[in-house]
């Protein structure tokens, strides 16, 4: 491939504001940063390439080290199903089925005893093993998880990343002596939650408590993170699950208490879609040049370009491998580029590609002992000496994170407005905010008045937050009754 073909291929995103035309941003920085392929051939299953994967992994280990931290042990179970496990759990069946590939038959037209679904989640596949492992009370709490795909027969459009007929992530499943455990457990999730997808990832979110039917289904409750896309949508990141007894009840979970008697446990289970997180955190750090990745989580976090001019190749590589060392060593995740390409190239190629600190050294660095430190975030350089680049870096990766995430919470600022009627909420969402409602219960009463706002509007009921302190007042946007609670309504983001 020439040159110039790289070039062309490496700023063809400039051409696309993120800000006026957000889908057509995201798809052609999927493409261009090499992030997934779209020509696989099979709707809603991508190819997720390295540039991504690695990124990913990084997360994935991150979420699982804070899991295990919190007691939660790693597990693997099988992709399959077998059809009987899911039909133990009436309402999950009726939540899941229309999402549900079956596997009928192998080999030429073999029929199989029973159908095998591909799992969508795997409360009916490990549940049944549950109730082999927990016999006594000594044996809870059990809380243990699984890193793996799951596959869901989407019908909406798909979206590498942000929704796909498979996609990666994590879920726990924990079972508990009481239900004051068990809800303990899905405050434990939340926290996790602000942890990593805030605080690692610097990704803002509100969280909400569904309402009951938008929850899991099974579930007693269900608690859920949301985040706004540059598009003013709205989009699900991890959400937790207080299963109650009724799953223990279903697929015969029980324990011998202290006074050797039989007792239902409790159980939770929590899920963080690794990739979906991917797909929300590069779009709302990402910008008209490209990605803009945190220091925490980008496969390279430094990428030196050496700066040659006549005769002083030799001495710039020796000089710039010496900076290689010293990184590594100091457990920075670094890559030195010595491909035959021009440093302008190689600094829109980075930049597209997200890279948060660039290292450029010439013949005059090497002579003044020093380098030349670009940020990716604010676009800006600096002079540094040799001598303590590793801290430096080090320092600049903790302010570069801290940036990116002042800047995406101050995007959420102004988001969300008051709004008591039908009008003043299409207006909202019009403007791509979300709207704070006075409504009448999130219990299942209420569900007729969410359907006419959907209706109307356009807009989703997402519940009511529990991250803040809103006090009802008036009357419910639609049947005029007195209000309970406040809801959020958005629009739905893929």
């Amino acid at each position: 491939m020439s040159k110039d073909k790289k070039k062309s291929s490496a700023t063809i995103i400039f051409d696309i504001s993120k800000e006026e035309n957000f889908p057509d941003w995201y798809g052609e920085i999927c493409r261009v940063a090499e992030l997934a392929e779209i020509r696989y051939g099979v709707k809603g299953f991508t190819p997720f390439l390295p540039w991504s994967l690695m990124s990913m992994n990084i997360m994935f280990d991150l979420y699982e080290a804070a899991l295990q931290r919190k007691s939660h042990l790693p597990m693997l179970f099988p992709t399959v199903i077998p059809e009987s496990n899911l039909r133990k759990e009436a309402q999950h069946v009726e939540g899941f089925t229309p999402e549900v590939f079956w596997i009928e038959e192998i080999g030429e037209g073999q029929k199989l005893e029973e159908r095998l679904a591909l799992r969508p989640t795997s409360e009916t596949a490990i549940y049944p093993m549950y109730a082999l492992w927990v016999r006594s009370w000594r044996d809870l709490p059990l809380k243990r998880y699984q890193r793996c795909s799951v596959f869901r027969s989407e019908v909406k459009s798909t979206r590498p990343f942000l929704r796909g007929r498979e996609f990666l992530w994590i879920e726990s499943h924990n079972v508990f002596k009481t239900y004051e455990g068990a809800r303990a457990q899905v405050m434990e999730d939340l926290e996790t939650t602000k942890e990593l997808v805030t605080g690692a990832f610097g990704i803002p979110v509100m969280v909400f408590r569904r309402t009951a039917w938008n929850k899991f289904p099974g579930a007693v409750d269900t608690f859920a993170a949301d985040t706004i896309m540059p598009d003013g949508k709205v989009i699900q990141l991890p959400s937790t699950h207080d299963l109650g007894d009724n799953f223990s009840k279903a697929f015969d979970i029980k324990y011998l208490d202290e006074n050797n008697e039989t007792q239902f446990a409790y159980q939770t289970c929590y899920g963080p879609a690794i990739s979906r997180i991917y797909g929300a955190m590069i779009s709302i750090h990402g910008d008209d040049k490209g990605l803009r990745l945190p220091f925490s989580i980008a496969p390279y976090q430094v990428v030196i370009v050496p700066i040659f001019k006549s005769d002083s190749e030799q001495v710039v590589m020796e000089y710039c491998r010496e900076i290689e060392s010293s990184l590594q060593k100091a457990g920075v995740r670094v890559y030195l580029d010595h491909r035959d390409e021009t440093p302008g190239w190689k600094y829109n190629y980075w930049e597209m590609k997200g890279v948060p600190i660039r290292v450029e050294a010439g013949p005059r660095d090497v002579k003044n002992k020093q380098a030349v430190l670009f940020r990716r975030d604010i676009l800006k350089r600096e002079t540094v000496d040799h001598a303590n680049l590793a801290e430096q870096v080090k320092n600049l990766g903790k302010t570069i994170d801290e940036n990116l995430s002042s800047i995406a919470d101050a995007k959420f600022e102004g988001l969300v407005v008051d709004a008591d009627s039908i009008g003043l909420i299409d207006d909202a969402l019009s403007k791509s905010r979300i709207a704070r409602v006075p409504f009448c219960t999130i219990e299942p009463e209420g569900l007729g008045c969410s359907e006419t706002i959907k209706d109307k509007t356009g807009g989703e009921v997402r519940g009511t937050r529990i991250d803040v302190e809103d006090k009802p007042e008036g009357v419910c946007v639609i049947c005029g009754k007195p209000a309970t609670v406040v809801v959020y309504v958005s629009r739905l983001s893929y």
